[in-house]
């Protein structure tokens, strides 16, 4: 009869056991939790073998662990069996119970309006004096050391910094999210849209007056050389050079500059003189186009380049304070440079690029509410048996 207790004993913990972690498992993924009890009766019944017939139900619940709320799943069960001999000593059944306790802890939704791409390496360096305030997070998806490297005098303040590999964060270890893995480019399978109508960059005037009015199209480089004004849409730089940097005004609201055959951009002005004024386009721009099923996803994109575009050297930002870009920045497959000089402040400014370098007394500053900005992934829930 002790060995028969014996062996109802640990069937009955490992059907607790499993049911227990089941139910935790569901409750740490929002898109199962209404499930935790079907997903913990289902792991019991499965386990259950010799006490089938005269186990009872399982108890199913959730409490409170390790300070928390409401972050545990407890479960419970018995086996009660009328046994020859200890009957005849006992008067009665046998009783063996058995009980479980697993943890949980959702995993992290992580967004960031700061992401390099490159999956090896370091990602993203911030260096010398450059000061970043992103509160909307920083990410890098590179799984290798130094994934993201702050070092020197550098300032930044922001209210996440996640990577797959390792952080070197120069004094912000509040913030810091190592080794999460399934860290993800949301756009790495969206196409960039294309306006294959020939166009060519002229200023027409004289003097002060000298301006050029652009349309959408494919031009093999805009260089302003004049005060420049852009109408809505899409403008694809063909293995050129999109440079706003000369000491001009540029104008353009509802704009995607798309990049390919390895063009390169400089954003920004070279002096306080000048304003660069750029929107991106929004979802209602895409209706009744050819692209109106990834309206949503392409919307607030200023700058798509094509993933193989492999620029020759590194897209440039310079910005001054005169500066407005806003949208994201997107360049798979390239590396963006933001200057010692440049002083970039954005509502909503967002990069996604291969790499990222900001250095000396650079200054940007981007005020893009978490919820608005890109999705670069989840860290896997935690559960743990716990008792």
């Amino acid at each position: 009869d002790t060995a028969q207790w014996y062996m109802w004993q640990r069937e009955l913990q490992h059907s607790v056991d499993q049911a227990a972690y089941a139910g935790a498992w569901a409750l740490a993924r929002e898109e199962s939790e209404s499930l935790y009890k079907t997903r913990a009766e289902q792991e019991f019944d499965a386990n259950q073998s010799k006490t089938k017939t005269f186990a009872s139900e399982p108890n199913i619940r959730i409490a409170d662990y390790a300070g928390g709320t409401d972050n545990s799943v407890v479960v419970d069960a018995t086996a009660s069996r009328v046994l020859p001999f200890s009957s005849f000593l006992t008067g009665g059944a046998a009783t063996i119970s058995a009980t479980a306790q697993a943890s949980f802890a959702e995993g992290y939704d992580f967004n960031a309006c700061l992401v390099s791409l490159k999956e090896t390496g370091t990602g993203t360096t911030i260096g010398g004096n450059a000061t970043v305030k992103a509160q909307c997070g920083i990410a890098a998806l590179s799984c290798g050391a130094d994934a993201i490297s702050i070092s020197g005098s550098a300032n930044v303040s922001t209210d996440s910094i996640v990577a797959c590999g390792t952080i070197n964060a120069n004094g912000n270890n509040d913030a810091i999210v190592e080794g999460v893995s399934g860290l993800e480019d949301i756009y790495a399978d969206l196409t960039p849209p294309t306006n294959d109508t020939n166009r060519s960059y002229n200023c027409s005037g004289k003097g002060k007056n000298k301006q050029a009015s652009l349309l959408p199209g494919t031009y093999s480089s805009i260089v302003v050389k004049c005060a420049t004004t852009l109408s809505s849409g899409i403008y694809v730089i063909d293995g050129g050079l999109l440079d706003l940097a000369a000491n001009y005004n540029v104008t353009g609201s509802g704009v995607m500059f798309v990049l390919r055959n390895g063009a390169q951009i400089k954003l920004g002005g070279n002096g306080n003189g000048n304003r660069i004024s750029l929107t991106p386009m929004s979802a209602a721009d895409f209706v009744g186009t050819a692209y109106e099923s990834d309206a949503d996803k392409l919307s607030d994109i200023l700058v798509f380049e094509e993933r193989d575009n492999n620029p020759s050297g590194d897209h440039v930002m310079n910005g001054n304070s005169n500066s407005l870009i806003e949208g994201l920045i997107y360049l798979p497959s390239g590396n963006l440079r933001i200057n010692g000089t440049a002083d970039v402040s954005a509502q909503c400014l967002q990069i996604s690029a291969k790499t990222i370098d900001i250095r000396g007394n650079a200054f940007l500053e981007t005020l893009c509410p978490t919820d608005d900005t890109t999705s670069v992934g989840k860290s896997t829930p935690d559960v743990k048996l716990v008792g």
